[in-house]
C-alpha cells in the first residue's frame, strides 16, 4: 500500500512539473472556479463541484504556522486524491518563511498555493491574517518572492487574494507589488473589509484588471451562470470565482437555475464514497436544498422507508387535526353538530376497531425503534467501526435514522391519545353547554311566570279595593283560588324539570371524574414508557 502512494506521488508530482495551471488562462475564455470556504470547500465537495464544471478548486483557508506545527492539522486540513486537479491550496499567514515552508510541504500534491488577504473575520485580522493584509504591500510582496524562489518547480503557481480599499489607488499599488514579485494571477472580491452583502465593486475590478498584466479573477455575488458572463462583459476578468452560489447549488457552472436532483444524488454517493463526516454531509445537504422548497418538504420520503414515511405524514396530520380542534373561534358546541353528520355516524361503528388497531400499530413501531436505537448504539459496534471510517458513518446514520423513527413513533401514540381524549372532552362540554342552557332557559320562564303572578297579584288587590259587597268578595277569592292552582301546577313542573336536570348534572359530572382519572392514568403509563426508553439509553451509554 506504502509503494503505491508512493508511486502516485511520484507521478502527481511529475503532472505537475509538466503542465500548469496558468495554460488554462486562454484569451476569450472564463475560468469557473470554487472559492476557498473554510469547513466547506474539502475534498468531497470539491469531487462534487468538478463533475459541474467547475475548472479550478480551492482548498479552505488553511493557517500555515499550525498546519506546519501540528501533524493533526496536516491530516484534517489538507486532504486529496489523484482526481482532484487542478488544486490550489490558501494559506492564511503573516510571516513569509512560514508560507514558503508550508507551500513547499503541499506542492508536490497540487498546483498552486494562493495567499488569503481578503477573509474580513474578526479573529482572522486579529492574529495578522486575512483582510489586514491589503495594508501591508511589501509584506505581501515578501511572501510572494519567499514561494517563488523556494518551490522548486517553475510551474507551481502563487496568487494573491484580496479585498478593495475605498482609495482605489493603495488597491492598485498592492496588486502591481505583487505582479513584480511573480505572482501568478490576483482575486478580487469587489468589496471592502467593511463591506459584507452590500453591491459589489464591479468598476473597481476593471480598474484593477486593466492596471496589472496577470490574470484577474473576479468574486462576490455569482448566484447563477449567467453571471460569469455578465462579470465578464462588465469587468474583462479572465476568471471568475463562486462561494456561497455553489454551496446553495454546486452544478451552477452547468447552467442549473437550481440543484438538480441528480446533484444530490452524487452528493450522497461522494460522501459514501469518501467517508465524508456526518456534519459536513448535512450542512451541505441543507445548503443545496433551500431553493428547492418541494424536496425540503418530500425530503423525508428520500431518506426513510414506506412504512416510516406514512407513520410521519400520520403524525403531520394528528397535528393538523388536533391544531383544528384547538380553533378558538369553533366552539363546543358547533364540534358536536358536526360530529353529528351522517358521515360520522357510519364512521363512529368502526371508530374504536381503529382506534385500538392503530394504537397496536403505533407500539410496535416504537418498540422496534427502540431496539434499533440500542442496536446502533452498542460500544462494541462503535470501537469496531471506529477503524473504518465509511462505517463508523454509516452506523452514525443508522442510529440518528432510529432515533427519527423513536420520536415520530412516540410522537405519534401520544397525539393519537390526546386527540381521543379530546375529543370525547369536546363532547361532554358540548352536553354540558346544552344542559346549562336548558336550565337557563328554564329559570328565565319561571321568572316570567313569577313576574305574570305578581302582576295578578296586583290586579286582584286592586278589585277587591274597588269592590262592593260579599259578591265582589266571592268573585274575587275565586279568581284568586284559581290562580293559585294554576301557580301550584306550574310550580310543580317546573321542579320537576329542575330535578331531573340535577340528576343529569350529577350523572355527567361523574362520568367526566371517572374520564379525567383515566387520562391520568394513561399519562402516567406513557411516561412510565418514556421513563423506560430512557433508562434504556443510560444503560447503553
Amino acid at each position: 500500500m506504502l509503494a503505491s502512494l508512493q508511486r502516485c506521488w511520484r507521478e502527481m508530482k511529475t503532472s505537475n512539473g509538466n503542465t500548469s495551471v496558468m495554460d488554462m488562462f486562454e484569451k476569450g475564455k472564463v475560468l469557473k472556479i470554487c472559492a476557498p470556504m473554510v469547513r466547506y470547500s474539502k475534498l468531497a465537495f470539491r469531487s462534487l463541484v468538478r463533475k459541474y464544471n467547475c475548472d479550478i478548486c480551492f482548498t479552505p483557508m488553511i493557517v500555515a504556522a499550525d498546519f506546519m506545527r501540528s501533524v493533526k492539522a496536516r491530516d484534517s486540513e489538507f486532504t486529496t486524491n489523484e482526481s482532484d486537479r487542478p488544486l490550489i491550496v490558501q494559506f492564511a499567514s503573516h510571516d513569509a518563511q512560514t508560507l514558503a515552508d508550508a507551500a513547499c510541504v503541499v506542492a508536490p500534491f497540487s498546483d498552486g498555493v494562493d495567499l488569503n488577504c481578503g477573509c474580513p473575520q474578526r479573529w482572522a485580522m486579529s492574529a495578522g491574517f486575512g483582510a489586514c493584509l491589503i495594508n501591508k504591500p511589501e509584506l505581501v510582496k515578501d511572501m510572494v518572492r519567499h514561494i517563488r524562489n523556494q518551490v522548486d518547480n517553475p510551474n507551481y503557481t502563487a496568487s494573491i487574494k484580496i479585498r478593495i480599499h475605498k482609495d482605489l489607488r493603495r488597491t492598485v499599488d498592492l496588486c502591481q507589488k505583487a505582479e513584480s514579485a511573480g505572482a501568478s494571477w490576483i482575486t478580487v472580491h469587489g468589496r471592502t473589509a467593511e463591506e459584507r452583502h452590500q453591491p459589489v465593486h464591479y468598476d473597481a475590478i476593471k480598474t484593477i484588471k486593466d492596471s496589472v498584466s496577470i490574470p484577474v479573477i473576479a468574486n462576490g455575488d455569482i448566484k447563477y451562470l449567467r453571471d460569469v458572463e455578465s462579470t465578464h462583459q462588465l469587468t474583462g476578468v479572465d476568471g471568475v470565482m463562486a462561494a456561497r452560489g455553489l454551496l446553495a447549488n454546486p452544478a451552477m457552472f452547468a447552467g442549473y437555475e437550481d440543484t438538480p436532483l441528480e446533484c444530490i444524488w452524487d452528493w450522497v454517493d461522494i460522501s459514501i464514497e469518501q467517508g465524508t463526516p456526518f456534519t459536513c454531509f448535512h450542512h451541505h445537504l441543507i445548503y443545496m436544498l433551500e431553493r428547492s422548497v418541494f424536496l425540503v418538504i418530500c425530503w423525508p420520503s428520500l431518506e426513510m422507508t414506506l412504512q416510516w414515511t406514512a407513520v410521519a405524514l400520520f403524525l403531520y396530520v394528528e397535528m393538523g387535526i388536533l391544531a383544528l380542534l384547538c380553533l378558538p373561534f369553533i366552539s363546543a358546541r358547533r364540534w358536536q353538530i358536526i360530529f353529528q353528520l351522517r358521515i360520522w355516524s357510519c364512521v363512529a361503528r368502526f371508530w374504536n376497531r381503529v382506534f385500538y388497531t392503530m394504537i397496536i400499530v403505533l407500539i410496535v413501531l416504537f418498540i422496534d425503534a427502540v431496539r434499533e436505537v440500542r442496536k446502533y448504539s452498542a460500544k462494541e459496534l462503535g470501537t469496531d467501526a471506529r477503524l473504518q471510517p465509511n462505517m463508523f458513518d454509516h452506523l452514525h446514520m443508522k442510529l440518528f435514522r432510529a432515533q427519527r423513527n423513536l420520536y415520530i413513533s412516540g410522537f405519534a401514540v401520544f397525539l393519537w391519545l390526546v386527540m381521543k381524549r379530546l375529543v370525547t372532552l369536546i363532547n361532554q362540554l358540548a352536553s354540558m353547554s346544552g344542559a346549562t342552557a336548558a336550565l337557563q332557559a328554564q329559570a328565565e320562564n319561571a321568572n316570567q311566570v313569577a313576574k305574570k303572578c305578581k302582576e295578578d297579584k296586583e290586579l286582584l288587590e286592586q278589585t277587591l279595593m274597588k269592590g262592593k259587597g260579599d259578591k265582589a268578595i266571592a268573585e274575587g277569592m275565586q279568581l284568586l283560588r284559581k290562580e293559585v292552582e294554576k301557580l301550584e301546577e306550574e310550580l310543580k313542573t317546573s321542579r320537576d324539570a329542575l330535578k331531573n336536570s340535577n340528576i343529569e348534572a350529577d350523572a355527567m359530572k361523574m362520568q367526566m371524574d371517572g374520564l379525567a382519572r383515566e387520562y391520568e392514568r394513561l399519562l402516567k403509563e406513557h411516561q412510565e414508557l418514556q421513563n423506560l426508553h430512557d433508562s434504556g439509553n443510560k444503560k447503553d451509554d
